[in-house]
């Protein structure tokens, strides 16, 4: 297992459409056999610069155990998911 940081930006929507947003990437890295360490929500902020019509997100940050390839399939969906303006998925070097 290698850790990970998975950082996104949620479009701006009602709290329950961005908790349901972040509930299924939760469930996609538990679904895919990884568990996350710490999940820690930074709450809606303004963007340096417009994204898909948006100048506000909701970020959030994963701090993630998990194989490869479910990184890999974190960053499919994140890339076909309407909802995630932006996406940085970062492997952590062990130490």
């Amino acid at each position: 297992m290698r850790k990970y940081e998975v950082i996104f930006i949620v479009r701006p929507m009602e709290e329950e459409q961005t908790n349901a947003v972040i509930e299924k990437f939760s469930n996609l890295v538990t679904n895919n056999g990884g568990t996350i360490d710490n999940e820690d929500r930074w709450g809606k902020k303004r963007l340096a610069y417009e994204i898909k019509g948006c100048m506000d997100g909701y970020y959030c940050l994963f701090d993630i155990s998990a194989e490869s390839n479910c990184a890999d399939e974190i960053d499919r969906v994140m890339k076909i998911t309407d909802e995630i303006l932006k996406h940085m998925i970062i492997r952590l070097d062990e130490k």
